[in-house]
Parts: C-alpha cells; sequence; structure tokens
C-alpha cells in the first residue's frame, strides 16, 4: 500500500470517526414554535395581495384576497421621507403609479395623492384603475384593517441606507404598539436586517429566512453534518430553484420539518406547480394568483377527506 493511500484511508477515518462522534454528542435544535405558525395545514398568501388580480400592495388588492378565502398576505415594506412604514416594494413609484421618484424622497401623505393602479393591466388586457384610484397602504392600516391575517413582511431597505437603518426599530415599535406580535413573519433577503429587528424582538415575534440562512440550511442539508445545523429563524419562505439549485426537494423540506420550521414557496401560480409542492410537504404556497391556489387547496382537502372516509 503506497504512502498516498495510506494518508488518504487515515483522513478518511479520522474524517468518519469526527461525524459518529458528534452524531452521538450533538442533537438537531428545533425552532421554539411562534402562534403565527400553528396553522396545521398548507395555507395561501397572496404575494403583495394577489397582485394579478388588483393593483399590487393596494386596498383593492388586500380586501379582493381576503374575499377569495386567503390565509394571508405577502408584503414588503419600506420607510418613507418622513419615517413612515408603507407597504410597496419597488425602490422607486415609477413602474405602479403615476408618479416618478424613491419612496424615500416622499411622506406618506405625498404617496397618497399617487395613483398606484394607474399602470396595473387586469388579465383580459383591460386597465382598470386609470380612473378607480388605488392608494398606497401604511403598515399601520393594513394591521389595523386585517387583525386576524397573517402578514409575512420582507424589509426591502438596504442595511447600509439611512431608511434601511431606522426600519428595525421603526417596525418593532408599530408591532408592539399594535400587540401583533402573533400574527406577523419578518424577513428580508438581507440577513442583516432580521438580525437587527430581533435585536428588538428577542424572539418574541417569527422570523423569516435571508439569503444566508437558505444557504446555510442547504449546505448543512447536502453535507454529511446536517445535524450541527442550529437554525435561528422560524420559517423558509423560498423559490423552487436558486440558479441551478433545486429546493423543493421532499427530503430538504422534511430536514427543516425536523427542525420545526415550515417551508413557503413563492411565486407560484400554476395549478400543477401548486399541487406537487404540497405533495412534497410545503406548508405555504406564496400567490399572484390567490384565486387559484384557494381552489387547488381547497381540491386537495376534499380528496383526502374523500380518501380517509
Amino acid at each position: 500500500m503506497g504512502k498516498k493511500t495510506k494518508v488518504a484511508i487515515a483522513i478518511a477515518a479520522a474524517s468518519a470517526a469526527a461525524w459518529a462522534g458528534s452524531k452521538a454528542i450533538i442533537r438537531p435544535q428545533k425552532r421554539e414554535a411562534k402562534e403565527v405558525l400553528q396553522y396545521g395545514r398548507p395555507i395561501v398568501l397572496a404575494h403583495r395581495g394577489g397582485s394579478r388580480l388588483a393593483p399590487e400592495h393596494t386596498m383593492a388588492a388586500f380586501e379582493k384576497a381576503q374575499s377569495l378565502g386567503v390565509d394571508g398576505f405577502e408584503i414588503d415594506i419600506r420607510l418613507t421621507k418622513d419615517e413612515e412604514i408603507v407597504v410597496f416594494h419597488d425602490e422607486t413609484v415609477d413602474r405602479t403609479s403615476d408618479g416618478t421618484g424613491s419612496v424615500k424622497d416622499f411622506t406618506l401623505e405625498e404617496l397618497k395623492q399617487l395613483n398606484f393602479g394607474y399602470q396595473f393591466e387586469d388579465l383580459n388586457g383591460n386597465f382598470p384603475y386609470k380612473e378607480d384610484k388605488a392608494e398606497i397602504v401604511s403598515l399601520r392600516e393594513l394591521l389595523e384593517i386585517f387583525p386576524n391575517m397573517y402578514i409575512n413582511m420582507d424589509i426591502k431597505d438596504h442595511p447600509d441606507t439611512y431608511e434601511g437603518s431606522l426600519m428595525p426599530s421603526k417596525l418593532w415599535r408599530l408591532i408592539e404598539e399594535l400587540e401583533a406580535h402573533n400574527r406577523v413573519v419578518i424577513t428580508s433577503f438581507y440577513s442583516e436586517q432580521v438580525d437587527r429587528f430581533n435585536l428588538y424582538a428577542q424572539n418574541r415575534v417569527a422570523l423569516g429566512a435571508g439569503e444566508n440562512d437558505v444557504r446555510k440550511a442547504f449546505t448543512a442539508f447536502t453535507s454529511q453534518f446536517g445535524h450541527l445545523y442550529h437554525p435561528k429563524v422560524d420559517v423558509f419562505q423560498i423559490p423552487t430553484k436558486h440558479g441551478r439549485v433545486s429546493l423543493d426537494s421532499p427530503r430538504f423540506i422534511a430536514f427543516l420539518a425536523k427542525l420545526n420550521i415550515p417551508v413557503h414557496y413563492w411565486t407560484i401560480d400554476d395549478e400543477e406547480t401548486m399541487r406537487s409542492l404540497i405533495e412534497n410537504g410545503a406548508q405555504g404556497i406564496i400567490t399572484d394568483r390567490p384565486d387559484i391556489a384557494v381552489s387547488v387547496l381547497q381540491s386537495l382537502q376534499d380528496e383526502r377527506f374523500e380518501q380517509e372516509e
């Protein structure tokens, strides 16, 4: 046996011993259950209120989605010039309103003067809100008007900006004032924003995974050391694929489920994919077409009920 072969065998043996030792000593740490996530069945979250059925992030969209029977909303939030939190995705208002400019340069009152349905095209190719004004919604309004809705909010302001630096504390104060701790989930593409928010919340509010959290979880899942992964978030909202990597396998969903972490997928608008994800173990569908999603989940529930009989 050559020297290189002996060295390779020794390394392999040491690695196996390390794996076995860590497996015997370390147990996966489940996340403590959060009330907002104890729904016991797959749910539907209307993406930006259901942006294919009504102008995104407007009251028209949220009311429409509620009437269809969704379980909650998946929204984005930004800070205005006068430090009010508004429900909005883009950095500028150009794409969705009859105005132009950055959200951070408007006050809430100034934003209220714009028509955020001006460029909305419905499923029939019409523009029904050209004349019928659709206003921007503040986060305070949304929380007060829909007290029984699950609301997943994504912090969009970059942590290195002035608005981003203020957002975590402003958001915590609003949630605390309205006692909304048990009906919201806070997430962000920037994991740092979730960490900053949790400095105030101290795990009293459910947290969603940022990009770094997803990367760490998937790396742990595909390695032999998944038992060493200790999550610091409560729910994953992810796409089915990231680049060439598929994130929708039943095994990955089960890996997270064992840690008490449900997985919600975005943005899913077709029936076939919805059914496939639920069958794989997904606990939530985030969609621009809540009309389709509500119908699919109701159909799946009926099918299971018939099978049990």
